[in-house]
């Protein structure tokens, strides 16, 4: 019950998200500071609940590799999507926020599996954090393009599906998977997501909400910081 119930709340926001933007006034400095508090948060979760345990279970040269590994990847596919899709505003973010959320939420259906509570409440919050005011920011160009509130609707309602259908697939396909194993996914995923923060949400953050979003990034790792030190 509580895998679905984080992967339900998770995915939920990118629907939230989008009706707001379709339907309800967001100011774009809200959005960026929002991006910015979540990249803060997301950045020192990665490190902490990812990074960190993987280092004691498999190394530090392996973890190294695999980071690595999945940085390459999403940065080989991200800059496939700009170069693709760089014209379709809404699409192309959509398109980014899809790529970003898949290890994202792969991540966090391993991280339910050990039980961890905080681990999980601090990946799932920094998620859901991204997810709302990107999925805004998102349904927001679509409108401003012409799309229709339904079309919108039921475009970001399938990229929730998508996303939640990773996270049960992290959970359910890889409970029996060593932990050492687990942990090289988890350092595969956290490559992508620090990729995903360097690439996408923090220049985005900074582009709508300027030098703002500094302080922004700041709070929401000081906010990760505590939450971690609760499990202490």
């Amino acid at each position: 019950m509580m895998v679905f119930l984080v992967i339900l709340v998770v995915s939920g926001a990118l629907i939230v998200g989008a009706l707001w933007g379709a339907k309800g006034k967001f100011p774009d400095w809200v959005q960026g500071n929002l991006l910015a508090l979540a990249g803060g948060a997301l950045m020192l979760s990665v490190a902490l609940e990812m990074l960190q345990p993987a280092v004691g279970e498999s190394g530090l040269w392996l973890v190294a590799v695999f980071t690595m590994l999945g940085a390459v990847v999403f940065t080989s596919v991200d800059y496939w999507i700009d170069t693709r899709l760089k014209d379709q505003g809404g699409m192309g973010l959509l398109a980014a926020v899809t790529l970003d959320g898949v290890p994202e939420n792969l991540a966090l259906g391993v991280s339910l599996i050990s039980g961890n509570v905080m681990q999980v409440a601090a990946l799932a919050g920094s998620i859901l954090l991204s997810n709302l005011p990107e999925a805004a920011g998102g349904a927001k160009q679509m409108k401003d393009q012409g799309s229709s509130t339904k079309t919108i609707m039921l475009t970001w309602i399938g990229a929730a599906v998508l996303l939640s259908i990773a996270a049960l697939a992290g959970n359910l396909l890889l409970r029996d998977v060593p932990r050492s194993t687990l942990s090289l996914i988890d350092c595969f995923a956290a490559g992508a997501v620090i990729a995903s923060l360097a690439t996408e949400l923090f220049p985005e953050a900074f582009k709508k909400s300027n030098h703002w979003s500094g302080i922004s990034t700041a709070i929401g790792l000081v906010l990760a910081l505590g939450l971690s030190q609760l499990s202490g």
